[in-house]
């Protein structure tokens, strides 16, 4: 057993989920084999704690760094940050300077808030939006966090979040009397929406701009006019998608502008630092309700996303990063055609994934995991783009990963047991407990 495998072993018996955070569980990609600890990181690179280096074209953090590990412009405004302090009586200056880029970024907008998490974001973004509206009700569509407000949609009528990401998350712990106060709907359905609103009194509404499909009919439009129409607050959850295919939301490629807007992950590539910005109408009710941390005040995640911000801009990252992934799509789908295999291909571009449509669907994708850890690959069936990964990368990473579509055809055409040749347990798909 290797060090980070021996390491997790004891993780599990001392740290309750065995992680602090579900997608990054080894038994999401390779149980009983996935290094799960790293000593360090740079570009597109990982070393386990064995000292092995490992290309990573898998998550990048979950999608936090897409100007690459340790970004040396990023990096050199953090230790700068370190050596002049990160926290005191005083207040940073750098929160004025990053709310009035995002201010500038974001036109339509008047004032920010600042958090260390998507969740913090997603609920400071959910209590001025209720206050706002004065109303308590929320219509939700795509994956906002932990909190008890979110997951207190799991207590309707069942798994009613399993659409949304992750299926299986349990809402034990959450109150039952939030039971109906948020209502999930379905991407792209309006009438459903719309009937969710009609019978539900609707305050917010608050959904992921886009994950895995592209609004068709107008879909984005009639949501912000039916917001508009019944005085309700629309809140645009782009901690995932900001900043990938525009400087900024993604929503700019529809022209249509929320009333608030939640960024995170790439602004602080890799620091934490996540923002609520909204219209002052909306966003100046924070003052009327208690939202209030210490640690939403430290300097590090504040100096960290003006210098990404800074490098983004110049670099145009988020072209840089759509077109690596346009290329790791096609590459996909060639390779899935040269061997006669059925695969659905989702997300945009500089986040996506696919599936094998089979009944062997989770041992296909353990065994890419598995024989991609062998050839030096973190690689699963999910790539997050960022600007350190090249063509050269890309081409290593096809190259083997040709060996293992001709695994799987011939598994698909009964030469070859998939059983036979994985080395360890099929890899988990959404919230289980472990043993």
């Amino acid at each position: 057993m290797r060090k980070g495998q021996s390491l997790y072993e004891k993780a599990k018996k001392i740290i309750p989920g065995g992680t602090m955070l579900l997608s990054k569980r080894p038994e999401m990609f390779l149980p009983d084999h996935w290094p799960s600890y790293f000593s360090k990181a740079k570009g597109c690179n990982v070393w386990d704690l064995d000292g092995t280096k490992l290309i990573d074209m898998s998550i990048m953090g979950i999608g936090t760094n897409s100007l690459g590990y340790g970004n040396e412009e990023v990096d050199q405004a953090v230790i700068k940050t370190v050596r002049n302090g990160n926290l005191s009586t005083l207040n940073c200056p750098e929160e004025v300077y990053l709310a009035e880029k995002l201010i500038e970024i974001n036109p339509w907008a008047d004032m920010v808030r600042f958090a260390r998490t998507g969740g913090e974001a997603n609920s400071i973004a959910i209590r001025i939006a209720r206050a706002a509206s004065g109303k308590d009700n929320v219509a939700i569509c795509g994956y906002h966090g932990w909190h008890d407000w979110y997951l207190s949609a799991n207590h309707n009528g069942g798994d009613d979040l399993s659409g949304h990401l992750i299926p299986g998350l349990s809402p034990n712990g959450v109150p039952k009397n939030l039971k109906n106060s948020v209502f999930p709907f379905n991407y792209n359905n309006y009438e459903e929406l719309l009937g969710i609103v009609e019978k539900n009194n609707i305050g917010v509404i608050k959904m992921e701009v886009i994950r895995n499909l592209e609004p068709t009919n107008n879909f984005l439009q009639k949501v912000r006019d039916l917001a508009t129409a019944k005085n309700i607050v629309l809140v645009f959850d782009e901690c995932s998608s900001g900043f990938r295919e525009t400087f900024g939301g993604i929503f700019q490629k529809y022209k249509v502008e929320p009333d608030m807007v939640m960024f995170g992950k790439t602004i602080g590539n890799g620091y934490a630092l996540t923002a609520v910005v909204g219209k002052r109408s909306v966003m100046e009710v924070a003052q009327n309700t208690f939202i209030s941390s210490t640690f939403w005040t430290e300097r590090i995640g504040p100096a960290a996303a003006l210098a990404t911000l800074k490098v983004m801009e110049r670099e145009k990252s988020w072209n840089k990063i759509t077109q690596t992934g346009k290329m790791m799509q096609e590459g996909w789908l060639n390779l899935a055609r040269q061997y006669n295999l059925d695969i659905t291909i989702s997300g945009i571009p500089a986040m996506t994934s696919y599936v094998f449509n089979s009944e062997n669907a989770l041992k296909y994708k353990t065994l890419v995991t598995q024989e991609m850890l062998k050839k030096g690959f973190l690689g699963s069936t999910i790539f997050y783009a960022c600007t350190e990964h090249t063509e050269d990368h890309l081409t290593k990473y096809f190259t083997e990963l040709n060996e293992i579509y001709n695994l799987i055809n011939k598994c698909e055409s009964g030469v070859l047991d998939i059983d036979s040749i994985l080395n360890g347990p099929v890899c988990h798909s959404g919230f289980k407990r472990l043993n």
